[in-house]
């Protein structure tokens, strides 16, 4: 019996270290939330994209976020990103998505405002599941910097690559390891750089290479460090199956 999880896990860390698959196989395991955040500022450089603006504009892009009818689901089974009553969960990953991401991302004012929305589902979901997994870049130290738990996910950039390619050729996209890593490491160096909530560690959170580790060790890590801090109860079904007592 993992429990169920109560209060908030951020993860944290570059593309290709498992964030998406880890935050929602743990989430599946805890009986938890799940919230993509990178998905959100991928769906606003969609809309740009599709708007025609220029993704260097700050003020263009500030419009059409502010425009931009944005919803993204918290069900690990079914994390659906919709926009403009659309389901965009496939176009957002595509290759002009994640080249121009970084540069909306980087925009001060749209940060503010997914930031607030995703604090806001956080609430919504804690109050009504009790626990929530987090997945972005800036979860720790700027989203949820009270968060019970936070961990930073790393990887070797070859290592990454190889995922990332991978997790392409999967869905039918075309993907060169080379090209991948190249593009993987750009992105590193202007998340990391840029002046708004750049991409780092929390002060107090776990790093957790992931390089050599199956999803399954990693999970177990993550269970571990969440039992440690107190954070998974006992559900009702196993409470109850314990005790003998009717389900």
């Amino acid at each position: 019996m993992l429990g169920v999880l109560r209060g908030v896990v951020a993860l944290d860390g570059p593309s290709g270290t498992g964030k998406t698959t880890v935050a929602r196989k743990l989430a599946e395991r805890l009986d938890a939330g799940y919230l993509d955040t990178g998905a959100m500022y991928r769906a606003v450089t969609l809309a740009a994209l599709r708007a025609g603006v220029d993704v260097g504009d700050p003020d263009a892009v500030i419009a059409v976020a502010e425009s931009a009818d944005l919803g993204v689901g918290t069900d690990p089974d079914q994390p659906v990103v919709v926009l403009d009553e659309e389901d965009v969960g496939e176009q957002i990953r595509g290759a002009e998505v994640t080249s121009a991401v970084s540069a909306v991302a980087a925009v001060p004012h749209v940060r503010e405002m997914l930031v607030e929305v995703q604090r806001a589902i956080i609430d919504d979901v804690v109050d009504e599941l009790g626990g929530i997994v987090v997945e972005g870049r800036d979860i720790g130290t700027v989203v949820a910097p009270d968060a019970a738990l936070k961990v930073y996910l790393t990887a070797s950039a070859e290592v990454r690559a190889g995922r990332r390619s991978a997790q392409d050729t999967a869905s039918g996209r075309q993907a060169d390891v080379e090209d991948v890593q190249a593009a993987v490491e750009r992105r590193d160096s202007l998340d990391a750089g840029r002046a708004a909530d750049p991409m780092r560690p929390a002060a107090d959170a776990e790093e957790l290479d992931t390089s050599d580790l199956e999803l399954e060790q990693v999970i177990a890590a993550l269970v571990e460090l969440a039992a440690a801090r107190d954070m998974l109860v006992e559900s009702e079904v196993d409470a109850n199956s314990e005790s003998g007592a009717a389900p």
